[in-house]
């Protein structure tokens, strides 16, 4: 079975590639790309929170950061 600690090590794999790919590409469609990768590991780790803790309060959430990352997406583009 899947436990919180198995999603939490996918958020952190997903997590450190995006700053790895942050920090040593120029390239800014690649940046924003790396960025949104952090973003979704971030959403990963809350719906994780969210499902084996309390609510629906990490899933709003990530609605929000899904939210940010469609706005950042489109100043980008």
């Amino acid at each position: 079975m899947i436990g919180l600690g198995h999603v939490l090590v996918l958020s952190l794999a997903l997590f450190i590639l995006g700053v790895a790919g942050f920090v040593t590409r120029r390239n800014l469609i690649i940046m924003l790309m790396s960025l949104e990768l952090m973003l979704n590991a971030a959403n990963v780790a809350l719906i994780g929170f969210s499902r084996f803790g309390a609510g629906l309060d990490g899933q709003v959430l990530a609605l929000f950061v899904i939210a940010l990352a469609a706005a950042e997406a489109a100043v980008g583009l």
